[in-house]
């Protein structure tokens, strides 16, 4: 059974996408799809981007307990909001923190916003950063507008049949790339 880490990114009070990060979590475990462990950024409370890991002469032990888990995670979910066209500062901190334990790791993208649009506009901008960091972006999205009217607050969708059709071929594309990254890295 695969390992997936979902990144709730989101260090914002009052954050919404918090909600979706839950429901993934939840419906990852409840359909048995693979053991799961959610890195909460605001738990973290990463300080601001100064050096990459690897040249870090003393790197705090939460940076070495995320890097190692990042490694270690056959696929990543990255569940973000969208501000002002573009992903939190959170987010780039950790991303542009670590290189090599990014490198041909699936990484499959939600994003999350109030509006109608999903935060669908970050799309690009984040998953370019994950190309220069050579992450393997996963083709699948799972955009979720209107996220209060979606989700509850402790990650239950208000349409379960609904959002769950969605998040199985999410899901399906990213356990196809976890397959996929397992087969090639056998000798």
């Amino acid at each position: 059974m695969p390992h997936i880490s979902i990144i709730s990114s989101s260090v914002r009070t009052g954050r919404n996408s918090h909600r979706v990060a839950l429901y993934f979590k939840k419906y990852l475990e409840e359909n048995k799809l693979a053991t799961v462990e959610l890195l909460d950024l605001m738990a973290y409370n990463f300080p601001l981007f100064e050096e990459r890991l690897k040249f870090q002469t003393n790197p705090l032990p939460a940076v070495l307990e995320f890097a190692g888990t990042i490694k270690s995670s056959d696929g990543i979910i990255i569940v973000t909001p969208e501000y002002n066209g573009s992903y939190p500062a959170s987010l780039k901190n950790v991303t542009d923190l670590l290189y090599e334990e990014w490198h041909r790791k699936p990484v499959a993208i939600s994003t999350v916003s109030d509006g109608v649009f999903g935060g669908t506009q970050v799309i690009t901008s984040l998953q370019f950063s994950l190309w220069k960091i050579r992450a393997w972006t996963v083709p699948a999205m799972f955009p979720v507008p209107k996220v209060k009217e979606a989700f509850d607050e402790i990650g239950n969708a208000i349409d379960k049949v609904g959002t769950d059709k969605r998040a199985a071929a999410f899901i399906k594309e990213l356990l196809w790339c976890i397959e996929a990254s397992v087969r090639m890295a056998k000798p």
